[in-house]
């Protein structure tokens, strides 16, 4: 999956929260939280090793996830501007008073959701392409999060191959079952065709020997 982790907070406090597997990212997403400068809007997105933690806060609204560097950013921040909708839809000004993890039962199945579709529907680039390249259009800044957070010890990202290769693993096994299921659906069609032709050579033999197309002779007989 692309998109590991995902959270939506208000400053430091965290509203709601959702991970496609085991990882720390929580904990690190955590502190970038407290480090980010300001309050004005930002997008920022911070690397750490082959993951960058991509970061919008809007109208007091942070949005924050956790993606492979191979998904680059127009899909991280097309994630993150469909979430922050969502959301401020969903809780309009409670969004601004909400306790921590207020939200997260009801909307930590969105967060899944829309990390399952942004990271394996094609569809989500196709649309993405159309509203145009976010990157280009907005400042974003990345920067090394050992740098963000000053700290002499490097921080690693944890995340849980054995989990992270079994949802790999499901993934094939799906493909694999459409795969047999399309291969078995493209036989029948192959064998039904075969048949009728077979049955227009026959017929054709048929009435060229019974002199005609009712078979005269051979029915005659």
């Amino acid at each position: 999956m692309t998109i590991l982790y995902s959270l939506v907070a208000r400053g430091t406090v965290v509203l709601a929260e959702f991970s496609a597997t085991q990882t720390n990212a929580g904990a690190i997403a955590r502190q970038i939280l407290e480090k980010i400068p300001g309050v004005n809007d930002s997008h920022v997105s911070y690397s750490q090793d082959r993951y960058v933690f991509h970061v919008t806060r809007t109208d007091g609204i942070t949005v924050l996830c956790v993606a492979d560097d191979t998904a680059g950013r127009r899909i991280p921040f097309a994630f993150l501007e469909e979430i922050h909708g969502r959301f401020v839809k969903a809780y309009g000004r409670a969004c601004h008073t909400a306790l921590a993890y207020a939200m997260n039962e009801e909307f930590s199945r969105v967060l899944s959701q829309q990390m399952e579709y942004y990271s394996n529907d094609p569809n989500a680039d196709r649309i993405n392409r159309i509203r145009g390249e976010m990157s280009q259009v907005r400042n974003v800044m990345i920067e090394n999060i050992d740098k963000v957070l000053e700290r002499g010890d490097r921080l690693e990202m944890l995340v849980d191959k054995t989990e992270h290769m079994q949802g790999n693993t499901i993934r094939f096994r799906k493909q694999a079952r459409r795969f047999r299921s399309s291969v078995w659906c493209r036989n029948v069609k192959l064998m039904v065709i075969l048949i009728l032709l077979l049955l227009v050579i026959i017929y054709v033999v048929l009435a060229f020997v019974c002199h005609g197309v009712t078979l005269p002779s051979c029915i005659s007989e």
